[in-house]
């Protein structure tokens, strides 16, 4: 019953807006539609992936820093 957060791009995913800041989520926040989940990199433009959906985050799937593809899994939600 889990679904994914997948990239719409390919770039290199942040977890957090700077390297002091704590993360957008960890393992068991809760997010809705607007919430943002962390930035991909793209030809040096910070884009925000938001959640669009409600649920709590059951499993993070890339790490911070690393480069991902178009249509890649990024999280796992727990849809409410």
């Amino acid at each position: 019953g889990l679904k994914h957060i997948t990239s719409p791009m390919v770039g290199t995913l942040y977890r957090a807006p700077s390297p002091e800041s704590p993360p957008y989520v960890e393992v068991g926040s809760t997010v809705d539609e607007d919430t943002v989940v962390c930035i991909i990199e793209a030809m040096k433009v910070m884009n925000e992936i938001k959640a669009e959906m409600r649920g709590k985050v059951a499993k993070i799937l890339v790490e911070n820093g690393m480069p991902v593809e178009y249509n890649q899994p990024l999280f796992l939600i727990e849809p409410e």
